[in-house]
């Protein structure tokens, strides 16, 4: 496990970012995968080809010259949100613990760029920072036991898109007609880590015209 920083924040993600696209290029002999985090990168590697020193000293070569590694150029993708009520099931909730009507959240949510982070708790889940903290809202005390996929969702001070249908606590406010979890495909998930990521409100006929397409 290689530790970047010890805060959430655009710079840590920038070195996580570094080191990945470093490790993309330049595979360590023996290394058999990585996987990015908030402020980590876990690196997996094969024993019988190399050994736990080996590799932690060549990391530890690598991140002392970190200065010199690439500075990635980040990717946009707009990412079509209906904001429907029978979509998003908590944005009443998230109004009113905001002290703001439903549509001042849509276009708060709406108006932001976020970084995504990292995958994780499910394929292809963005975690995405950069929330406004007039819409962060704490999970649920009860988490669902289905929430669709594609719905969009507030925990904490993260956003985030559920790539697929699964239990979960997050507040939904919306639901994207797009697949961001296509197993078949490469790469398989939409969204990359160091993407920015933009939220744009559709009506309910967009969204099932968009669904339509995609079939």
């Amino acid at each position: 496990m290689v530790q970047l920083g010890q805060t959430i924040n655009p710079e840590t993600h920038l070195k996580v970012k570094k080191l990945a696209i470093y490790l993309d290029q330049n595979p360590i002999p023996g290394m058999v995968e990585y996987v990015p985090a908030f402020t980590t990168i876990a690196v997996y590697y094969d024993p019988l080809k190399t050994s736990y020193k080996k590799i932690c000293s060549i990391l530890e070569l690598i991140v002392s010259r970190s200065e010199d590694l690439t500075d990635p150029k980040p990717r946009t993708v707009e990412i079509p949100v209906c904001y429907a009520e029978e979509f998003g099931p908590d944005l009443e909730f998230v109004a009113k613990y905001n002290g703001l009507t439903p549509d001042q959240v849509i276009d708060i949510h709406s108006s932001n760029e976020y970084l995504m982070y990292m995958i994780g708790f499910a394929p292809g889940f963005p975690y995405l920072g950069g929330i406004s903290k007039h819409i962060a809202t704490p999970r649920r005390k009860f988490p669902r036991l289905s929430i669709p996929a594609g719905s969009v969702g507030i925990a904490g001070s993260q956003t985030g898109v559920y790539p697929i249908s699964t239990p979960g606590g997050w507040q939904i406010i919306g639901r994207t007609p797009l697949d961001l979890f296509r197993p078949n495909e490469n790469p398989p998930c939409l969204l990359q880590v160091g993407d920015l990521v933009k939220f744009r409100p559709i009506c309910r006929e967009e969204y099932d015209a968009w669904k339509e397409n995609a079939q």
